[in-house]
């Protein structure tokens, strides 16, 4: 999800001088930054970090029964559908990275709805755009299908097992909290445009919010869960993994994505029963880079070019030629460089990024250390460049471009000059193009089992359209999609996965299980994750002060949603938004060298980083939830 105009984060004044004192002026050796405004977490059998304690302690329930990593997140991921409904649905989507021990593997399970088979160009152009929230917002729901995929292939326990505290939340309830209020009272009459959503949500007096600390119950919801348990209890004579995939296919080939399709189709929306019965997830290789410091070889694996998720590992393989540690910790040159990186790649993201199943995408060029070079050499040490710089990746790529995909089709080129906007491309982001949001779900086993989630869709934002009697929100990804760029690899197409800004990680340090981490914050997500990951990768900060330390973010670049606008709200090149426990000094030089500097609160950016990961040294594990965005984080 996009990032909104970040808010100030309420935090003990005591707590912020310890954190500001630990950074000394933003350019203290990390190894000295042990102040945190939370402890870290941990434990020896399992890890789990969440959005919300409701989701990580789903998730030590399944710890407890002796389940895995994998257990641990598909009930945490469930339990967070039911919980961080503000954010995350059943009918959303939820893009998983796994670390697999006994095979010493790290899969993808891509968790990402297609396009319905009716979409296309052609029929939003009329439309006059793609809609972010309704009936025709979202792509194939594709939870279940990426959850069951997980708990089957990679789980121990059973779909009744990792579906009980979900059940037990939708239909017992849970206690409203202050969070929901507070986005649900400035979505209210978003919320009350979808009659499906309003009568979910509103169980207050009168239609209104619920009271915080009232029980908030989902009972449709938890039927629809139920119903999953029930099938897979149907067929447990066929074995385990046949069992919950028919549980899974309740929802996708049964009564119940019967009852989703038509209430769909009843509202005008364009999924159907074919498109839900058709849908199938898939088991991928990630994309991968190996980044070295003095603490290691540190091999990141990420989802691949139908997510953003490229993006980080091309900006670590553009600043793997610079000596980051000799810079300092959130010095100015130092935030210069990592953004200037950033902005290249972000660039390359918004050119040649889409589902590589249906489109032509470089993939082999764009992660090349000779593609990295080129890219490298293009950042100025004095001064800040605010054109948009896609490269041409097709010459290096093997076989070069097919015809109608090179970089010249698409009206862009590399120069060090820069690249010059047209109207048409230069939109301003506007306020209507921030959409947030996501949640994030990260496991640790004491196995060496790793578990990173990013789910999302379904949210209140924009307002909710709930199908029928069956209690799922659908999901807004569909937005993602380009579609005034012609050619464009992430152009809207039915049965194609939109370009999605959900990026979960996992990271091997010197070939063993280290890190799972991820992120709610849309286009933000990758920056964030690249600032914790060199933190910890060059600065050798323990993983909570990592989450906690200031960071920046990066506005230079095309929105993921709404109208895809480029830069900030009013259109402006080259913001640079930054968190106010960088020095002040730095602040100034990177003004200087031509950053357009937004002071945001001292956990101002949104987005909140969860961590979950096994010691090197000892084997024990350790969760990391950040301040921002109240993240949460529970060990055994």
């Amino acid at each position: 999800m996009t990032a909104r105009a970040p808010t100030r984060c309420r935090a003990f004044p005591l707590a912020l001088a310890a954190i500001a004192l630990s950074v000394g002026g933003g350019t203290a050796r990390a190894e000295d930054a042990t102040a945190t405004y939370r402890p870290e977490v941990l434990g020896r059998v399992g890890v789990v970090a969440a959005g919300r304690h409701f989701a990580a302690e789903a998730g030590l329930r399944m710890l407890a029964r002796g389940g895995n990593a994998v257990d641990a997140g598909v009930a945490a991921t469930f339990a967070a559908s039911v919980t961080e409904i503000s954010h995350f649905g059943l009918g959303g989507e939820v893009p998983i990275a796994i670390h697999v021990a006994d095979r010493r593997e790290v899969v993808v399970i891509s968790g990402q709805g297609v396009a319905p088979a009716a979409a296309s160009a052609q029929r939003f152009r009329q439309m006059g755009e793609i809609p972010a929230n309704g009936p025709a917002a979202g792509t194939v729901p594709a939870v279940v299908d990426a959850l069951a995929v997980a708990l089957a292939e990679f789980g121990t326990l059973s779909l009744a097992d990792v579906l009980a505290p979900a059940i037990s939340l939708a239909e017992d309830g849970f206690p409203w909290y202050d969070l929901l209020t507070r986005i649900l009272t400035r979505e209210l009459d978003n919320v009350r445009r979808y009659p499906s959503g309003a009568r979910v949500y509103l169980q207050g007096p009168g239609g209104t919010i619920p009271p915080v600390g009232s029980v908030f119950r989902q009972p449709e919801l938890a039927r629809t869960l139920r119903a999953l348990a029930e099938a897979e209890r149907q067929h447990l004579d066929l074995g385990r993994k046949a069992a919950i995939y028919a549980g899974r296919d309740v929802f996708y080939s049964g009564a119940l994505g019967q009852r989703i399709a038509r209430a769909v189709q009843d509202a005008g929306g364009l999924l159907t029963a074919q498109d839900l019965a058709g849908y199938r997830g898939r088991i991928e290789s990630p994309a991968r880079l190996l980044f070295r410091t003095r603490h290691g070889a540190f091999e990141v694996a990420k989802a691949g070019f139908w997510t953003q998720g490229p993006m980080l590992l091309q900006t670590l393989a553009i600043l793997q030629g610079f000596d980051l540690e000799r810079m300092g910790h959130n010095s100015t040159e130092y935030v210069h460089t990592v953004t200037e990186a950033l902005k290249l790649a972000l660039a390359d993201r918004d050119t040649y990024y889409g589902d590589p199943e249906v489109a032509k995408v470089p993939a082999a060029a764009l992660l090349s250390e000779a593609y990295a070079a080129r890219r490298r050499s293009l950042i100025d040490p004095t001064r800040a460049d605010n054109s948009i710089r896609p490269g041409d990746p097709w010459k290096l790529e093997p076989g070069r471009a097919p015809s109608g995909a090179s970089s010249q089709k698409t009206g862009r080129r590399e120069a060090s000059a820069g690249w010059s906007v047209g109207p048409a491309r230069l939109v301003a982001a506007g306020a209507s193009s921030t959409s947030p949001d996501t949640t994030s779900i990260d496991a640790a086993d004491g196995k060496g089992n790793l578990f990173s989630a990013a789910p999302s869709s379904g949210w209140f934002f924009g307002g909710t359209f709930i199908a029928g009697d069956t209690g799922v929100p659908l999901g807004n990804r569909m937005q993602a999609f380009v579609l005034n760029e012609d050619p464009h690899p992430n152009l809207v197409q039915g049965g194609k996965r939109p370009r999605t800004t959900l990026s979960p990680t996992i990271v091997l340090r010197d070939g063993r299980p280290f890190l799972a981490l991820s992120s709610p914050g849309g286009d933000s997500q990758d920056q964030q994750a690249v600032q914790v990951l060199l933190n910890i990768a060059v600065f050798g900060m323990q993983p909570q002060a990592a989450v906690e330390a200031p960071r920046f973010n990066s506005l230079h670049h095309q929105r993921s949603f709404g109208r895809h606008g480029f830069g900030d709200v009013d259109g402006h090149a080259g913001v640079l938004q930054v968190e106010d426990r960088v020095a002040a000094p730095v602040i100034d030089g990177l003004r200087r060298l031509g950053h357009r500097v937004q002071i945001v609160g001292p956990f101002g950016l949104d987005t909140g980083m969860s961590v979950a990961g096994v010691d090197p040294i000892y084997g024990t594990l350790f969760g990391a939830a950040d301040v921002r965005r109240e993240r949460f984080a529970v060990g055994w």
